[in-house]
């Protein structure tokens, strides 16, 4: 009798979370879905705030990449070549 007992209320258990799950699921993921956005909304607003106090509006610049040899003058010059065979 003590074992029917004991499945019998791990059976009710499981289904009691299950239906508690059920209704709680949409609250738990509307709620996780807003603290994200939030969250992004946060990180955008930040990195709008720190380019606009960064450089004045109307203020242009230009980078390009800087041409960096690995050889220097006094080595000459790098020839790149393939071997062809006959």
């Amino acid at each position: 009798m003590g074992f029917l007992r004991t499945i019998a209320i791990i059976v009710l258990v499981y289904y009691a979370i299950k239906f508690i799950g059920r209704l709680l699921a949409p609250f738990l993921i509307k709620k996780m879905a807003n603290k994200m956005s939030d969250k992004f909304q946060q990180g955008f607003q930040q990195a709008n705030q720190h380019q606009e106090s960064e450089k004045p509006e109307g203020d242009v610049t230009v980078e390009g990449k800087q041409n960096k040899s690995k050889f220097s003058s006094q080595e000459g010059e790098y020839v790149d070549y393939e071997e062809v065979k006959d």
